[in-house]
């Protein structure tokens, strides 16, 4: 299945790249597959899935948990401050953190919960006035915001303009990651992911390439 051959070309870029084996993350990304495609997915072993939507996680997440175990839920679209408790409680790991007001509250879900989600910063590596994330130049300002909120971000997330090369933009959000001191990098989708796992990639986030082309009716 194309789980398969997704799995095959990770291996072989982290081979390429000189990575340990093992060392990058799929991600797969489930928001608005029909239910058969995900479960197929379940069933031949992927555990980690990727949601856009709080609500739409919500709805289908609890039922598989119960019957697959070890599914790891990431949350890899943007987050609104009102659905912050929500996510606490359902996310393993939450990759969009892209403002103050919504650190402030996810660190205060946190420790209402006491559950600690992984987190990673979204940097707006192409400076896009239309995309959500912190710009490079205030990432310093921001991680020291969010140490001062007990928050420890595992690492920063992008997705690059859709008409660049990719690469430096990767490279970029690698050196930032490194200069912060921090392991994780959240980046490379269906398209470029061989790209990200050559630059340092982590986790990356890969959706109609296993699932097909997504039906929005």
């Amino acid at each position: 299945m194309a789980l398969d051959d997704i799995t095959r070309r990770i291996r072989a870029a982290e081979d390429a790249a000189g990575r340990t084996p093992g060392s990058v993350t799929l991600i797969a990304v489930s928001k608005v597959q029909p239910p058969a495609r995900v479960e197929a997915v379940l069933e031949a072993g992927q555990r980690v899935f990727g949601e856009n939507y709080v609500q739409e996680a919500q709805g289908k997440w609890p039922g598989w948990r119960a019957r697959f175990a070890g599914v790891e839920l990431h949350m890899i679209g943007p987050l609104q401050t009102n659905k912050a408790k929500a996510a606490v409680s359902l996310f393993d790991a939450i990759h969009t953190l892209d403002r103050s007001s919504l650190a402030r509250k996810l660190a205060q879900q946190m420790d209402e919960q006491n559950r600690r989600p992984q987190v990673f910063v979204q940097v707006n590596t192409g400076d896009e006035p239309q995309k959500a994330g912190i710009l490079a130049d205030e990432l310093p300002g921001f991680l020291r915001q969010c140490a001062e909120l007990g928050l420890a971000p595992e690492g920063l997330m992008c997705i690059p303009p859709e008409a660049e090369d990719p690469a430096p933009h990767f490279r970029l959000l690698r050196r930032l990651a490194e200069d912060h001191g921090l392991a994780g990098l959240s980046m490379g989708m269906s398209a470029n992911f061989e790209t990200a796992i050559a630059e340092g990639a982590t986790h990356v986030r890969v959706g109609s390439a296993i699932f097909g082309a997504r039906s929005y009716d």
